[in-house]
């Protein structure tokens, strides 16, 4: 009989539901989506919920549950187990622990940052595997983060450690780059710079004649100077808050994924100069920077093992 987990991820696009084993497989017949989007309300989601995990839990068969883990996007109340995404804005305190429960009696339900997540998947499975201390980033449609140090993934005070996301950036070669306003950055976070959405704004502010990450792709291999440098401004804002956590927790890695960055093969090299650019200490700008070690997987991969490696989880 083997131990599975259910694993449930709740972003803004889809909820997604699978059983997931001690090394990380998820039972492929068993991965159900269901779309989330920004106008979705509590109702919407708990349906979404239902349907995903129901067909995930169809082909548990005889194996043994041992309880389900939630990567979810946040802020969240780590006490209460609910959650008010910030860019699922009919969601405030959403009680997804609750939600999740009910399919689950009387099994333990674990909930976290999708992102905190993510870097527990790196951990034990991906690139970070090996470390004790480790930042893992996603830079997409939007930017998030999750922190393990001391071999243990951290959560914070109320559950929302590894927001890196929101950090608010004014490194100089950031404020080169901008528009002669003061920052060019939009609110200055991290995000609000770096993630895909945003590197396009840019761009078409500047006059770039295209509409999404796929554009900027293509025009920054043909050496277009406005998608170019939307690119290296994004690059440089991870780099510099990589910098600034590794200062802050002194990290051996620091791993970055997610779609934006496959904006161009040299991304990484980029974000790793803006890693040395803003460190001002040695031990920090040692930090290694790689991409990620796993497949699509890797949320579910981590929100499972909430619940199968709580050995690893801080208190």
């Amino acid at each position: 009989m083997t131990r599975l987990a259910l694993a449930v991820d709740l972003g803004g696009t889809k909820v997604e539901a699978a059983l997931v084993g001690e090394d990380g497989t998820v039972v492929a017949q068993s991965r159900t989506q269901r779309p989330t989007g920004r106008r979705a309300t509590p109702d919407d989601v708990t349906a979404g919920i239902d349907e995903a995990i129901g067909g995930a839990l169809r082909h548990l068969g005889d194996d043994r549950l041992i309880g389900a883990g939630v990567g979810a996007a946040g802020p969240m109340n780590l006490q209460t187990q609910a959650v008010s995404p910030v860019n699922m804005r009919g969601l405030v305190q959403y009680p997804i622990g609750d939600a999740v429960s009910r399919h689950v009696p009387g099994l333990p339900v674990t909930v976290r940052l999708d992102g905190t997540c993510i870097a527990l998947a790196e951990q034990l499975f991906g690139a970070a595997r090996g470390s004790r201390h480790s930042l893992s980033m996603v830079v997409s449609t939007g930017v998030g983060g999750g922190i393990v140090s001391g071999g243990r993934l951290l959560a914070g005070a109320t559950g929302n450690a590894g927001h890196l996301g929101q950090v608010r950036l004014r490194g100089p070669r950031i404020d080169a780059e901008g528009d002669g306003t003061g920052n060019g950055m939009g609110d200055g976070t991290v995000e609000a710079i770096a993630s895909g959405p945003a590197s396009v704004a840019w761009a078409v502010a500047r006059g770039w004649h295209g509409a999404t990450g796929e554009d900027l792709a293509r025009d920054v291999a043909t050496g277009d100077a406005v998608a170019t440098a939307a690119v290296r401004r994004s690059a440089a804002a991870v780099g510099e808050a990589i910098a600034i956590v590794s200062t802050l927790l002194d990290l051996q890695v620091a791993v970055v994924a997610g779609g934006f960055v496959n904006v161009t093969p040299d991304y990484l090299d980029l974000v790793r100069a803006g890693v040395r650019d803003a460190a001002v200490l040695e031990y920090a700008a040692a930090v290694r920077v790689e991409p990620s070690g796993l497949s699509g997987t890797g949320p579910l991969a981590g929100a499972a093992a909430l619940v199968l490696r709580p050995d690893l989880l801080a208190d």
